[in-house]
């Protein structure tokens, strides 16, 4: 009883690892199905939420945790969960055929999986591996790159009516929800299509999946998890590229904001999750490419110390310089210093507010708008920006910035700008005072200088910046910004006409 167990993420099977072989040669996990259709997968369940598919009542639940009573059986699939009585459960439910239930259109089905046999080390076999063509050898060779090293390969069958889903979890977003959310999509979903992203990167997954149709994905983390995906997607080129849906986890997450999932996890239910990522509209996001270099206007005695090249050479936020990026920084270099200081959200508030205040009194920021140069589309805005005396410059693709606030406002009969679209090949260029930096945080915005397609920035003394957050201070450079591409994002519909009912 004492001995050390394990539990099944797919089915909830709790086993004694001594077990392990023996429960293997009785019963196999439903991850894996040998005939072509999927039957369900029956489990015993001593708790269980909802009522019997076949009487309609509720389960009593055993408050005793020494109960060992079963009180359902329960289809680890499709949540079908009936009494454990032979007027409930009878035998001609064991064969039946299972419908994967309410999600079914999400879930990737065990028949897609197919299991990769053990290559045999006999000395048969590495005779006929010696005789083969040096053709079929590299096709093996390559065959087994694709596989790296996975027990299992993915054969799909393609339907108008199927919109598989990967889910990516960063579990070390928002404190302990991601390994929660973990767990909960591996009990909603197919194990196979879940993946902790502190194991492994995205890149993987992605290829063992690249010729599934129809696929969608779902990151659960920050803005800085979806960065990470949709930059893998660009070096795999997937032909169509599959949306990214976005749970967002932590604080901030502007681009989650900006397509209507929110600023952080609210434990909502998952399966109300599914349900609108399968429904979500399919929408466009600009990407930006950022091109550095040495500035040449300077010589090579006069280059200040400071880094040579930005953390990230794609935005899909933000791009900005000065105040705000000053103070990403020092926060950023405090957590890197003493990360036990900086282990809860609260925390992390207070240090940026500390640090922005520091910063206003210090005004370190001050003399920004006498370092740089800014052509946006031929038009040079240093005039603008001297005379102002920014002490910060944001180019800003989404209308969300910094935890929520909207910079560039709504321009409304103005006739020189247009209200802000993520997807219409334009970036907004706002400039900041410290008075417009505190005005944000109760519905004000900066000051608008243009919307453009092409930027070109100069700086003459190393200055603190961020790219989607990651925040670094560049030595003095010349900065090319240009379109990139269009990423496709799964944008949340703000209504649905139902919710399925599940067995939980």
């Amino acid at each position: 009883k004492s001995a050390l167990r394990r539990k099944c993420a797919a089915c909830k099977i709790v086993v004694h690892n001594a077990c392990m072989e023996q429960l293997e040669k009785v019963r196999h996990c439903h991850l894996l199905e040998p005939d072509n259709f999927v039957r369900h997968h029956w489990v015993h369940r001593r708790r269980q939420e909802g009522k019997c598919k076949q009487c309609g009542k509720g389960f009593q639940q055993k408050f005793s945790f020494h109960s060992k009573e079963i009180v359902a059986i329960s289809c680890s699939w499709c949540k079908l969960a009936f009494h454990n009585k032979v007027t409930c459960f009878m035998l001609h439910h064991i064969e039946e055929p299972c419908s994967l239930g309410a999600h079914a259109a999400v879930i990737v089905p065990p028949t897609w999986i197919i299991k990769v046999k053990k290559p045999q080390n006999s000395l048969k076999t590495s005779t006929r591996r010696k005789k083969r063509t040096s053709f079929k050898r590299k096709a093996s060779k390559r065959g087994n790159e694709d596989n790296k090293g996975r027990p299992f390969v993915i054969k799909p069958i393609s339907s108008p009516l199927m919109k598989p889903l990967l889910v990516f979890v960063n579990p070390k977003s928002g404190g302990n929800q991601g390994t929660k959310v973990l767990q909960m999509f591996m009990w909603y979903l197919n194990p196979r299509q879940v993946f902790d992203l502190s194991q492994e990167g995205p890149r993987d997954a992605l290829e063992l999946y690249r010729k599934v149709p129809n696929l969608r994905i779902l990151a659960c983390g920050g803005d800085g998890t979806v960065g990470w995906i949709l930059s893998i997607l660009d070096e795999l080129q997937l032909s169509p590229p599959p949306p990214v849906a976005v749970l967002p986890l932590g604080t901030g997450n502007d681009l989650a904001r900006t397509l209507n999932w929110g600023g952080g996890y609210t434990d909502e239910p998952v399966s109300k999750i599914l349900c609108h990522v399968e429904d979500g509209t399919i929408v466009q996001l600009d990407r930006w490419n950022l091109h550095v270099e040495r500035n040449p206007d300077l010589p090579q005695d006069e280059l200040e110390d400071g880094a040579r090249k930005l953390p990230l050479n794609v935005f899909n936020n933000y791009f900005s310089l000065g105040f705000d990026a000053h103070v990403t920084l020092e926060f950023h270099e405090s957590r890197e210093a003493n990360p036990e200081k900086f282990n809860s959200r609260f925390r992390n508030k207070m240090f940026y507010a500390g640090a922005a205040f520091t910063d206003f009194l210090q005004r370190s920021s001050r003399d920004l708008s006498k370092h740089v140069k800014v052509v946006c589309d031929g038009t040079d805005l240093t005039p603008k920006i001297q005379e102002l005396k920014f002490q910060c410059i944001v180019f800003l693709n989404i209308p969300r910035y910094c935890a929520g606030t909207m910079p560039w406002g709504n321009p409304g009969d103005h006739r020189d700008f247009e209200p802000q679209r993520h997807d219409d090949g334009y970036i907004e260029v706002i400039g900041f005072t410290m008075a417009s930096l505190a005005a944000l945080q109760v519905g004000g915005h900066g000051e608008r200088l243009h919307q453009c397609r092409e930027v070109t920035l100069l700086t003459y003394k190393s200055i603190p910046m961020q790219v989607d957050g990651e925040p670094c201070r560049l030595a003095p450079s010349l900065i090319r910004i240009s379109l990139r591409n269009q990423a496709n994002m799964v944008q949340k519909s703000k209504r649905r006409t139902s919710m399925p009912l599940l067995n939980e």
